[in-house]
């Protein structure tokens, strides 16, 4: 059955309608081209530390020798990465992906609970850490399949003296790497090293061999792995990639990546489409220190940066940032999470240069909907399908609905996913034998084929770009001896886009809301922790029982807009 494609009429100029997924075999025939064309272009930066696409060939080369060579580790085999962005983050990826193994993305601020469900569930033999978060990595290792672990210091590739004196001071100074026993863990630089005496053994490598175990909440509590093929993220390089292409020259770009490379949007538009480009990678370690990340910006000529909404919010807030050197910037991309008209045009005030929304969701590779790149001011849409990307509203029943109608939005295309890793009920709630994937998400589409996302089904709560499941939450909540019952649900935040709050009947009259949120402290990652906390005697519920988290999220936003 053909497919309405209304949006083709409004493609810019140049864009395709489809893509040949065959161009690469694999994301590791991609890197190899990149390695060669631009080989004496800088490829990463960080704390003035350049790496070229000549050193990341090596490097990565060196990395895989040492992975294959002394801890024989083969093709399907994963590895995780616990790291922020570094250089070491490129040179491990790229190393495990020119090998065949799956790379599983872990975030570095997860606790040791959450840590533990993801690389027991994954099967990971192999885990690379910074020492920042190596006493986690410890807590959660009983039990897994990791046989080897590699640990890095912040300042590790950067050379002598600055790199000596950055772990100096992280360390010493900052008291930022928790004391670890790890005896059997090899340092990265030794690894690079013995690396060296072994060839990169040449892998063939298909497109349907997982590429990635990228987890997700879904639409459940307890993170899924999404496996994300070569296939899927080639075609997703390739669907975006001529998108920014016409405003972007190869081997010339500058992108600011604050994002974590382990983010799905950071890894695909900044890891893989600019590293297609030629681009140099700015990476930004501690996004979170604004002013730390300004300073950088005003030392940087960039042309290119990614962001959520969050982050561009707060450079805004943040002293000097009108003082950066805009001149050269062409392109500001935003994904993760809903752009805010307040923040898009105030950006393109400070900025001169409109903020290009995208949407997509990791189970997507992540990108499916774009706005043009020639897009003057914020448009308040998601923006149209990517090349051979196919999208329909469809009703609670799963029947299409006409243009203008609100209801969910399906998405089908070479970037979705196989599936959820060893969990084939949960695949079947959200993509279909046609190969449909249902997001879950609440949207309408004009006669153009513009989208525009509405409202998010499930109950799901988006901090910072980052998803939240109440089911995850309130599970934990309820582990604590003083409650009887808890509701987790999202709240308007200016800063976040939405914050946690918690609806609490209590087991133990004595428990207090400092003692519940040093419990979700030690066991949720920060931006999971609740920022409100409210005890009540009773939570509303449906005739069966089910607590109506959308009655305490209703009362909130009528609170908020009565004020």
């Amino acid at each position: 059955m053909s497919i309405e494609r209304p949006w083709l009429d409004h493609y810019p100029a140049g864009i395709p309608a489809d893509i040949d997924v065959n161009a690469y075999r694999s994301i590791a025939a991609l890197l190899d081209e990149s390695f060669q064309k631009f080989r004496n272009r800088p490829a990463f930066a960080n704390f003035g530390k350049v790496l070229t696409y000549g050193d990341l060939d090596e490097l990565s080369r060196a990395f895989a020798g040492y992975l294959s060579g002394e801890l024989g580790l083969k093709k399907g085999d994963r590895l995780a990465i616990m790291l922020p962005n570094l250089l070491q983050y490129p040179i491990a990826l790229f190393g495990a992906l020119r090998l065949g193994l799956t790379v599983v993305n872990t975030n570095p601020l997860y606790t040791a609970r959450e840590l533990h469900h993801q690389l027991e569930d994954s099967g990971a033999k192999a885990l690379l850490v910074l020492d920042n978060f190596a006493a986690t990595a410890q807590q959660a290792l009983d039990g897994t399949k990791v046989q080897h672990i590699v640990t890095t210091a912040v300042g590790d590739m950067i050379g002598f003296p600055k790199g000596n004196i950055i772990n100096f001071v992280v360390k010493t100074l900052r008291k930022e790497v928790p004391p670890f026993h790890l005896p059997k863990a090899v340092r990265f630089r030794d690894a690079l090293e013995r690396g060296k005496a072994h060839p990169m053994p040449a892998v063939e490598i298909a497109h349907e061999d997982v590429a990635f175990l990228q987890y997700t909440g879904g639409t459940t509590g307890v993170a899924k792995g999404a496996m994300l093929t070569h296939r899927n993220m080639i075609a997703n390089m390739l669907q975006t990639r001529p998108w920014v292409a016409g405003h972007a020259t190869p081997g010339e770009e500058t992108i600011i990546t604050a994002l974590p490379l382990y983010h799905i949007f950071s890894l695909t538009v900044n890891g893989l489409i600019f590293t297609s480009l030629g681009g140099l990678n700015h990476l930004i370690t501690n996004p979170r220190d604004m002013r730390g990340f300004v300073k950088e910006l005003r030392k940087t000529s960039f042309t290119a940066i990614t962001g959520v909404n969050t982050l561009f919010n707060g450079l805004l807030n943040t002293p000097g940032f009108d003082q950066v050197d805009f001149s050269r910037l062409h392109l500001t991309m935003a994904g993760g999470m809903a752009l805010q008209r307040s923040v898009a045009e105030r950006w393109k005030k400070v900025t001169g240069k409109p903020i290009i929304e995208g949407y997509g969701l990791t189970e997507t590779s992540p990108v499916a909907f774009a706005n043009r790149v020639d897009i003057k001011d914020y448009t308040g849409s998601i923006g149209y399908p990517i090349p051979a990307t196919d999208a329909q509203i469809r009703d609670e029943d799963g029947k299409v609905l006409p243009l203008g109608e609100t209801g969910e939005l399906c998405i089908r295309g070479p970037q979705v996913m196989k599936g959820y890793w060893n969990q084939p009920e949960e695949t079947a709630k959200v993509l279909d034998a046609d190969g449909w994937l249902r997001t879950g998400d609440i949207a309408r589409m004009d006669e153009t084929g513009q989208a525009f996302i509405v409202d998010r089904k499930k109950d799901m709560i988006l901090v910072s770009g980052f998803n939240v499941y109440p089911n995850e939450i309130e599970d934990v909540v309820m582990h604590h001896p003083g409650v009887a019952e808890v509701a987790a649900v999202g709240v308007e935040d200016e800063h976040s886009g939405e914050i946690v709050k918690l609806f609490v009947v209590r087991k133990d009259p004595s428990l207090t809301i400092e003692a519940l949120k040093a419990y979700c402290r030690e066991n949720l990652t920060g931006y999971k922790r609740p920022k409100q906390i409210e005890f009540r005697d009773a939570l509303p519920k449906t005739n069966v029982g089910k607590i109506l988290r959308r009655e305490l999220r209703d009362e909130e936003k009528r609170k908020k807009h009565s004020t």
